[in-house]
């Protein structure tokens, strides 16, 4: 999940923001629409409508993440947002889709969207070309024409997470019935695919000395990370499997209230739970950040009495407070989860904590689970003996 981002309000029902870099996007597509529009028109008239034609792009790109969305919710998945970044857009998906079906669906409708869009501008520059065929407005349109339909080409190339990588994962999942063959074949395509536009952006940098060829070295990193990761996310769900939050969080939760001082902390049960990340909740038992031992060591002693925990924890983010019932591989590739400081807090359907997973109870909830052992041991006899050695 991306940081930084900036509230554009809600479209559909769907948040929609945006990320600090999406102006270097911004600037970039006014740069490349202003060259082309070069000599047909005045300067001035010639950068106002560059940059509408670039604010018109991101528009786009919000329509085709929009569509993923839309689609999505209808099937039952849960859309957290839409954010545009430096590399386009992205719709942030709580949960998988549940069946090959959806998923194809859900693929096929941003590229979809994205042709729609370019031939109805292809139509706005024939319209406007009836009235001034040569004019900056026709050659705006054609090129917003060409982008989007160039936007809905490349989203179909066929490795993940491009849309064709999800279109191929449906085609095999629904072919096979094996969801994880499914996502490795599509991620497989997706690192050939980041690797291929690695090697020509280099080609296109160093040879043909075109600084365009960084923007498709930084795409194929990107798709090569993001390939690897849906490599270990697709593992991960097999090792996973029907587990739920509730199989291997920890109970009862060490919830502490938010209004409670360090020094309050220190003297309560908690200090000497065991635990080393705690969820606070606010007056309504709700949780709403997490405190680690390490967020209480920049507080100097003296202040442990006046310093409330509120002020040192570090805000829940929306994935990481999940139901006791959902599936464990859905809630731990959502968020992740650093040793001693992160932690997913389980909630009951009141919504208030009833346990914590952390990164140690995931690491060996899988650890176990490959095993073939369950996932939470099971509790020690209170006196251990063992063969030939009877205490």
């Amino acid at each position: 999940m991306l940081r930084g981002t900036i509230p554009l309000g809600r479209v559909a029902g769907i948040r929609l923001g945006a990320h600090w870099s999406i102006v270097i996007t911004l600037a970039l597509f006014t740069w490349v629409l202003r060259s082309g529009l070069s000599g047909l028109g005045s300067p001035a008239v010639i950068w106002a409508v560059s940059v509408g034609g670039a604010l018109a792009l991101l528009a786009s790109l919000a329509a085709h993440e929009l569509a993923h969305s839309i689609v999505a919710r209808r099937h039952g998945v849960h859309v957290d947002r839409i954010v545009l970044w430096l590399l386009g857009g992205a719709s942030e998906l709580t949960e998988e889709p549940g069946d090959a079906r959806t998923e194809l669906r859900v693929a096929l409708a941003g590229p979809l969207t994205s042709l729609m869009v370019g031939l109805l501008w292809y139509a706005a520059a024939v319209a406007i070309a009836t009235v001034e065929p040569h004019g900056v407005l026709v050659a705006t349109c054609v090129w917003l024409a060409i982008m989007n339909i160039a936007l809905a080409v490349f989203n179909l190339l066929p490795g993940a997470p491009l849309d064709g990588g999800r279109v191929v994962r449906a085609l095999i999942w629904r072919r096979t019935g094996d969801r994880l063959r499914a996502a490795t074949a599509a991620a497989r395509g997706g690192q050939a695919l980041g690797t291929i536009l690695i090697v020509l952006g280099a080609i296109e940098a160093i040879v043909a000395r075109q600084p365009a060829g960084l923007w498709l070295v930084l795409l194929g990193w990107f798709l090569r990370s993001s390939a690897n990761t849906e490599i270990s996310v697709a593992g991960l769900r097999h090792q996973l499997g029907d587990i739920k939050v509730r199989d291997v969080m920890r109970t009862p939760a060490p919830a502490l209230p938010d209004h409670w001082s360090v020094a309050d902390l220190l003297r309560s049960p908690a200090a000497d739970s065991g635990h080393s990340v705690f969820p606070l909740v606010d007056a309504a038992g709700h949780p709403t950040a997490l405190l680690a031992w390490s967020d209480l060591s920049r507080t100097p002693p003296a202040a442990h009495a006046t310093a409330q925990l509120s002020t040192l924890a570090r805000r829940l983010p929306s994935g990481a407070v999940v139901p006791e019932d959902e599936l464990l591989a859905d809630a731990a590739t959502r968020v992740l989860l650093r040793p001693a400081l992160d932690a997913l807090v389980a909630v009951d359907a009141s919504g208030r904590p009833t346990g914590i997973v952390t990164a140690t109870d995931l690491v060996v909830a899988c650890e176990r689970s490959a095993l073939g052992l369950s996932v939470r041991p099971p509790a020690p006899p209170a006196t251990p003996s063992f063969p030939g050695h009877e205490l």
